[in-house]
């Protein structure tokens, strides 16, 4: 059967008009990290629609990449995660216009990675400070709105960083820090409503010190989910994406949904104070 855009993408028709879909199809979006949400965040996107994208990685697939990570499996085993995810994104898309870059994303590279881009989704693994940092510190500058949305537990944490807004930094307050300082900062900034850590059934899985925690292909997903509808509403102008300090974190576990507003971001009394008992608790720490 041929591939016809209009017909692969006809039953989107209704959510979407068909003059949004065109719309879509037109949009590029950048996602740096194609593992445990990156990978899944590009399909997802794929199958909305839109037409062009600027993934990144570096890093190949492993076995312990398949408790979470889409694009993981046998046959994938030692491969490139950025070739083996735009394999599945043009088997989905044949038309689309894709650009890798296998060296992830740093200084040297950021200025390209960001030409023509409407959109950034966060992929990046958690403990990539330093690429996380100056990515987001490219879209403040150069204007591109921003989706980061973490797994957490079995649920998702969602915050828009859209221009004329607070930005990442400003949010996070990261500046020079300790990597360990900004893992402890991330992780309260992220959810401030903390909706995950009540089922945690082994709190020694976690250790900022050692960058590794427990993860769930549930909460992968649920994030690819909340990042797509944000995506549509921020690319298609419908309105309703609240940029930061708004956040919202969902639950599914626990079948809970709580936004929180945070004005100063971790400068808020109630962020300072969290992190203020994470520092106390945070397994692992012996500092």
């Amino acid at each position: 059967m041929a591939y016809i855009y209009q017909q692969a993408y006809a039953r989107n028709i209704g959510w979407v008009t068909p003059a949004e879909q065109a719309a879509l199809r037109h949009k590029r979006v950048a996602i740096a990290g194609m593992g445990g949400v990156g990978g899944v965040h590009l399909l997802t996107l794929a199958r909305l629609g839109i037409g062009a994208f600027h993934i990144a990685d570096f890093d190949t697939f492993d076995i312990a990449n398949f408790n979470r990570q889409v694009g993981a499996t046998i046959s994938s085993l030692g491969q490139p995660k950025v070739d083996v995810l735009a394999a599945m994104a043009l088997d989905i898309n044949p038309e689309l216009k894709l650009a890798r870059f296998p060296a992830g994303v740093s200084q040297d590279n950021l200025a390209t990675f960001f030409e023509g881009v409407d959109l950034y989704v966060d992929g990046l693994d958690f403990f990539a400070f330093g690429a996380r940092q100056a990515t987001f510190a490219a879209c403040a500058r150069l204007g591109i709105p921003a989706v980061t949305a973490a797994p957490l537990g079995m649920g998702t944490a969602v915050l828009n960083f859209l221009p004329g807004h607070m930005t990442f930094e400003e949010y996070f307050d990261w500046g020079d820090r300790p990597d360990m300082e900004k893992a402890l900062r991330f992780l309260v900034g992220l959810a401030p409503a903390g909706l995950h850590g009540g089922y945690l059934v082994d709190p020694s899985t976690i250790n900022l010190k050692e960058q590794r925690g427990p993860s769930t292909i549930m909460g992968c997903e649920l994030c690819a989910g909340a990042a797509a509808t944000e995506a549509l509403k921020i690319l298609l102008q419908r309105g309703g994406a609240r940029p930061a300090p708004w956040a919202y974190q969902f639950d599914a576990y626990r079948n809970k949904l709580v936004r929180t507003w945070r004005p100063g971001g971790n400068r808020n009394p109630l962020q300072r104070l969290a992190m203020m008992l994470a520092r106390r608790r945070r397994p692992g720490d012996k500092t």
